[in-house]
């Protein structure tokens, strides 16, 4: 295990329902209405991602990206609603708990989405502190329905709490539509503070920095209200445009940039609700869905003298493989004790070979299997392009070219071709599914003390 003094600090910069069509390194910027100028800036200093792949909903993402393992085996594979319960099980391991063990100072702040009781929280995963709502931002919308009662219908207020203390409810910050325009200014000055204590001690840190935005409502702060000309959802764009520059320029005032991976990522596809839908630019979908709109997002990294500046690649990478790879430039292991679905990824993302360690991955909405996705192909097995759509088995697996059919229009295979691909998928599916024997899946909502146990 290296000195923790000699390990690179890590900044993950989360952001909440980006689709592929947002920043203007993707296509997007000023044709979505504003210039992204901090986000392309950094999309030059190191490796853009283009077949950057995630769990398609906020719950499932996240647990994916902290875990290593796809949502389904941890329980996670679905958002939480109606009063649901749930989340990680304390036997999971988290890229907070095995850096924060190994040395490194951890910080959560923003949406955390992976349970809301006492055992679930990230201060109970490995983080020295959080900051964030217990669950998400469609909550702030409440205190406006006007079949709202404020003395009988649950409330929704911020929370703090640092680790193996109590996590406390701000009682006089309830998230109201105010409130979460102005979230990520508490985010913003909470993680500056975090990364000065880190510099003043010398300690490495991991920031897990998950913002607000795009994540409906899309309400601009104050100071960028009507900034951009183009209505608030263009205004938003700015917003966070900027919000990701400050740290930037916080990390090169503390002479933290140049020991610093920085990852720049969305959690799934672009948000859907008509009043603050987003665009998924040459790919088709929305988040909640397998189309390829819902699965990929913008992803961006930056370690100066590792990560060689101005690549652009359409190379697969699964979210997974960023808990495997951050953990190997950390000098550390993944857990050897349970299944990890991620891979390393470090030659690749240092340009060591063009091509990435994985030419595959399934295809998981919520509980089911939807396809399997080899090279720059899907045989698909169920067709649903967008968060309403209705699902539809298919008769046959579908195998979609997405080199020729990106938008995924054809709904059948032209003259049978492509179907050689099952010979490359099938084994995908195979690993998985013989993986179960060794450790069958955690269930939804299972207890705090859930073990996966195999049968003898």
């Amino acid at each position: 295990m290296a000195d923790p003094a000699s390990r690179p600090n890590i900044l993950f910069f989360h952001v909440d329902n980006l689709g592929m069509g947002e920043p203007g390194c993707y296509g997007g910027g000023v044709v979505r209405g504003a210039p992204t100028t901090r986000i392309d800036r950094f999309a030059r200093e190191g490796l853009q991602l283009w077949h950057y792949i995630a769990e398609p909903q906020c719950t499932p993402s996240r647990s994916a990206l902290l875990t290593g393992r796809h949502a389904i085996r941890s329980g996670t594979h679905s958002v939480p609603t109606g009063g649901q319960t749930g989340g990680l099980v304390a036997w999971e391991r988290t890229l907070g708990d095995i850096l924060s063990e190994s040395g490194y100072a951890t910080a959560c702040f923003g949406k955390w989405h992976l349970g809301s009781e006492d055992g679930r929280w990230a201060t109970d995963h490995g983080f020295d502190e959080f900051y964030g709502p217990p669950r998400s931002y469609t909550e702030s919308l409440w205190p406006d329905d006007p079949w709202y009662d404020e003395a009988r219908d649950p409330h929704c207020h911020m929370l703090e709490g640092r680790k193996d203390e109590p996590m406390r409810e701000l009682t006089d910050c309830q998230m109201t539509r105010d409130v979460r325009r102005d979230v990520d200014l508490q985010y913003s000055r909470r993680a500056k503070e975090f990364l000065r204590r880190s510099a003043d001690t010398e300690t490495p840190f991991f920031l897990y920095y998950n913002h607000s935005l795009m994540h409906m409502p899309t309400d601009p702060r104050n100071e960028f209200k009507g900034k951009s000309g183009n209505g608030d959802w263009a205004d938003c764009l700015l917003e966070l445009d900027a919000d990701f520059g400050e740290l930037l320029d916080t990390l090169t005032e503390l002479h933290l940039a140049e020991d610093t991976i920085v990852v720049f990522a969305g959690d799934n596809g672009p948000e859907e609700q008509l009043l603050w839908r987003g665009t998924s630019g040459v790919f088709e979908g929305s988040y909640f869905s397998s189309s390829e709109g819902g699965l990929r997002t913008p992803c961006l990294i930056r370690w100066p003298g590792i990560v060689a500046p101005d690549r652009v690649s359409n190379e697969m990478v699964h979210q997974v493989d960023m808990f495997t790879t951050l953990l190997a430039w950390a000098g550390l292991g993944v857990p050897s004790d349970r299944a990890i679905d991620g891979i390393d990824q470090r030659a690749f993302f240092q340009g060591e070979q063009e091509t990435s360690n994985r030419e595959g991955c399934l295809v998981w909405v919520r509980d089911r299997l939807h396809g399997v996705k080899w090279r720059n192909f899907k045989v698909m097995y169920v067709r649903q392009m967008r968060y309403d759509d209705e699902l539809h088995t298919l008769g046959t697996p579908r195998v979609i070219n997405l080199h020729t059919d990106p938008k995924e229009r054809e709904h059948h295979n032209p003259e049978h071709l492509h179907t050689w691909i099952t010979a490359h998928t099938r084994p995908l599916v195979q690993a998985f599914e013989d993986s179960l024997q060794r450790e069958p899946l955690i269930p939804p909502g299972a207890p705090l003390d859930y073990v996966p146990t195999a049968e003898p």
